[in-house]
């Protein structure tokens, strides 16, 4: 292979690396039954909460799907950012970073593999919570229509980015550091307004919180479900965000990388 087919972008390699992360679900049903039953035992919890709160409140008689909308909306963000980040840290447990990087896949290459192994685990997982949803509660989030597109492609963008600094992370400073996999992503969870307003929080989280493109997503969620009104503005706010978030997650990743090939701690990682 030449040099410069070598360097070139290479959707074989990318394809390959997906097929890999497929094989190893497959391999382990462990790993499938684990994808979906988190997201079935909080969808389960919140649907009673759902069922009791509709039978003592008005506001939420108005709309009794609102908790169950965004408690699966809300798994969507935390799957998104541990199908990054779990994948990447088997790789270490492993100690295959080294052996991959033999091979002519790019770490770019890499991060585009991540990112659709990280999209296959949330379809799985939130899949099936949702279709669940539908016989137990007579709940359906495909009810929300074309939006549910958006606010799914916007939480899915954000914790990819989160991932990709997760990751780099793990990568920079060892397995010490996996924890970041979990504290990182229900760190933003107070400021995003996931079960109620943004207005709620106090002026100086409300900033925060205008800073996250999850906080416009659980938004304009309510917006929709309450006043049957799509408030695109949101929406728009938030993909603006979520380029920011995924270009400087993909930057990081890549920068870290680069420091741990230069000091040879692709060969050092492991459990």
């Amino acid at each position: 292979m030449s040099g410069t087919a070598g360097r070139a972008f290479s959707p074989g390699r990318v394809a390959a690396m997906v097929m890999r992360y497929v094989y190893l679900l497959r391999g382990s049903w462990p790993r499938v039954l684990e994808l979906a039953y988190w997201p079935t035992v909080q969808m389960i919890l919140w649907g009673f909460i759902t069922v009791f709160f509709v039978a003592h409140s008005t506001w939420l008689a108005r709309a009794s799907g609102i908790l169950l909308s965004a408690v699966l909306l809300w798994d969507v963000l935390f799957r998104g950012q541990l199908g990054i980040s779990l994948p990447f840290m088997e790789e270490m447990y492993s100690r295959n970073l080294g052996h991959l990087f033999v091979s002519p896949l790019r770490p770019y290459e890499l991060v585009c593999a991540l990112l659709v192994i990280s999209l296959i685990r949330t379809l799985i997982g939130v899949g099936t919570a949702a279709l669940l949803a539908i016989p137990l509660y007579h709940f359906s989030i495909f009810g929300l229509g074309l939006p549910l597109i958006a606010f799914f492609a916007n939480l899915l963008i954000m914790a990819w980015g989160i991932g990709l600094v997760v990751a780099s992370l793990v990568l920079r400073y060892g397995l010490g550091a996996e924890s970041l996999a979990w504290v990182a992503i229900f760190a933003v969870q107070p400021v995003s307004g996931v079960y109620y307003p943004i207005a709620v929080l106090p002026h100086w989280l409300q900033a925060i919180a205008l800073a996250l493109p999850s906080s416009y997503v659980f938004e304009g969620m309510r917006a929709l479900i309450l006043e049957h009104s799509f408030r695109g503005a949101l929406l728009v706010h938030a993909a603006l965000l979520n380029v920011v978030y995924l270009t400087a997650g993909a930057a990081v990743f890549l920068a870290a990388f680069r420091v741990a090939r230069r000091r040879g701690l692709l060969l050092q990682m492991g459990e």
